[in-house]
């Protein structure tokens, strides 16, 4: 029976800048900033340890066109020890780290092999004894929004034919549609397994040819929260395996607490501290955004306390964790004595209001001037689902405190 087994990871960002995170403490934004090349070294060791036949690196090595010499240095590292056991790298670079940046150049093992900007086939032969074709392209610039998948031929006389596209699904609308396809376009060529990058997040698209993005290995920001990591797959003549290995040093979570039945400060540090305790993971460091929610303390010093020192309370005894919990962002939402629900049940002009809230589907409309503005369409990307509803939480806040003041 054939078989061959491989690494499939993607999106790296090596070196990432991770914006907005210096404000944190020093032993803490170093193992933030050390977090991109931890994961790198656990998806060497794993592929070692497992003894593939291949690794594939789906896109997005490096963070930036720049290709930092600290970034590609330590790559460098870790493709010498995959070397030293005859493991091979296949390589494809995706718009973020394209073939026409500017970058000083670093020489990489001959173990490492490149896809060049233009659709090309790679064979391989593993120890056993199987033949792999290998089908990729590079980005030559950072823009590619042709169908590169049209490309893509199956050239016969392999036992395996791996598929690597850094592209968009094209029924996905939350990011740029480069090198567009549709899940109908890879399974006509009749591949055994398209190893995907460009999307972050953890998606099986197929499962029979197994059709996957790994997602990155590394969140580095809230958006890019849970588990993150790439996948340990086993091909044979008759079926396949997949099993996901996580490779984060830390997590980007969210939070929820509901202080309805808090009386006091006292009380609602005792729910956030129980929910921080919930959330931490043995040697694993956890960025968290805690809500607090429905919280309403009549009494004056205590709603100051809440604002000005809960947040440094929370965080005292962190900095010098393993497995630390820090709160990135607090968001307190007070509970104000007034009923949305029986306001809206009237027919007044407050309750009409909460109604359109509630049901509100215009954003393209409404931001259209914003997206039609030279400005704006250059820098703004269009809202997510997550993004809109927070929006329109906001909003609703926003209302509840006019009628509580008014």
């Amino acid at each position: 029976m054939k078989k061959i087994s491989f690494i499939h990871a993607a999106d790296l960002h090596l070196d990432s800048p991770m914006i907005g995170l210096k404000h944190l403490p020093a032993p803490i934004f170093s193992r933030v900033k050390e977090s991109t090349f931890i994961a790198l070294k656990k998806l060497t060791a794993a592929a070692i340890e497992r003894e593939v036949d291949f690794v594939v690196l789906a896109g997005d090595l490096f963070d930036g066109e720049d290709r930092s010499l600290r970034a590609q240095s330590r790559f460098r590292t870790e493709m010498l020890k995959l070397a030293e056991k005859d493991i091979p790298v296949y390589v494809v670079h995706g718009n973020h780290d394209h073939l026409n940046g500017s970058w000083v150049h670093l020489d990489m093992p001959e173990n490492v092999h490149v896809f060049h900007g233009e659709v090309e086939t790679m064979m391989l032969y593993t120890k056993t004894g199987e033949c792999v074709h290998l089908y990729g392209f590079s980005y030559p610039t950072r823009h590619v929004f042709d169908r590169k998948i049209d490309d893509y031929k199956k050239a016969e006389g392999a036992d395996f034919h791996i598929g690597i596209l850094h592209g968009n699904e094209s029924t996905g609308k939350e990011h740029d549609n480069y090198a567009p396809f549709s899940v109908k376009d890879l399974l006509e060529k009749d591949f055994d397994y398209w190893a995907l990058g460009h999307i972050h997040k953890r998606s099986v698209l197929s499962e029979n040819p197994p059709i996957i993005y790994p997602g990155n290995i590394q969140g580095r920001n809230k958006k890019e929260s849970g588990s993150k990591g790439f996948y340990y797959i086993t091909l044979t003549d008759l079926d396949t395996k997949m099993d996901f290995i996580e490779s984060s040093d830390m997590i980007w979570e969210e939070a929820v607490i509901d202080a309805a039945s808090a009386n006091s400060f006292h009380d609602v540090l005792r729910l956030c501290q129980a929910a921080i305790n919930t959330i931490r993971r043995a040697q694993i460091g956890t960025l968290v955004t805690l809500y607090l929610k429905n919280i309403y303390l009549p009494n004056d010093d205590e709603k100051k306390s809440l604002n000005v020192e809960l947040l440094d309370l929370l965080l005292e005894d962190e900095k010098d964790e393993e497995s630390f919990v820090w709160v990135v962002d607090l968001v307190i939402t007070e509970s104000l004595p007034i009923d949305k629900e029986q306001l809206k049940t009237e027919t007044n002009f407050y309750g009409e209001l909460f109604e359109t809230i509630d049901h509100f589907d215009q954003f393209d409309s409404a931001l259209a001037p914003l997206y039609e503005h030279p400005f704006g369409r250059k820098y703004l990307s269009h809202l997510s689902l997550e993004e809109q509803n927070e929006l329109l939480e906001k909003a609703e806040k926003t209302l509840i405190e006019l009628l509580y003041h008014s």
